[in-house]
């Protein structure tokens, strides 16, 4: 991080943070954002899930700074999902380019719309109206007993 902070006055975010320690020292080091990121998992195949990492990032930092997501958003519940395990943002890599190849600058709105279209379903859907409102308790479905009629 010192190494960094030295070619620059920007920003840094720092992606591919799995690890809750990691993440602890990167932020007293300075970073101004973590990416909790596991590269598509093809970086190591018995790596975990970047999911099942991002509450302990979010529990490391402690809203010290931003904690975003980059890890196989695809549709509005992912987003809906990243947010409640406690992310600020979500990051999206392969439907804007796919959206792209398929229809240009048309193509990336028309992604863009369907997962804003799809988070806000969800949100309402949990009963929400704000996405600073979810927690992982939304993410646990309702045990509701099933009566029998005789």
């Amino acid at each position: 991080m010192e190494l960094l902070r030295s070619w620059t006055d920007l920003p840094i975010a720092v992606k591919g943070v799995c690890h809750p320690d990691e993440a602890a020292r990167l932020c007293d080091a300075g970073a101004a954002a973590l990416v909790v990121s596991n590269h598509g998992g093809r970086q190591l195949d018995s790596g975990p899930a970047a999911l099942d990492c991002l509450p302990g990032v979010v529990e490391a930092v402690a809203g010290r700074i931003p904690v975003l997501f980059d890890s196989g958003i695809r549709t509005g519940t992912d987003v809906l999902i990243a947010l409640a395990l406690g992310a600020s943002a979500v990051m999206i890599g392969r439907p804007w380019l796919y959206g792209l190849a398929v229809g240009g600058q048309a193509g990336v709105e028309h992604i863009l719309r369907c997962l804003q279209a799809e988070f806000t379903a969800a949100l309402k859907l949990t009963g929400h109206h704000r996405p600073n409102t979810l927690s992982p308790a939304d993410l646990t479905p309702l045990a509701v007993p099933l009566t029998r009629r005789p």
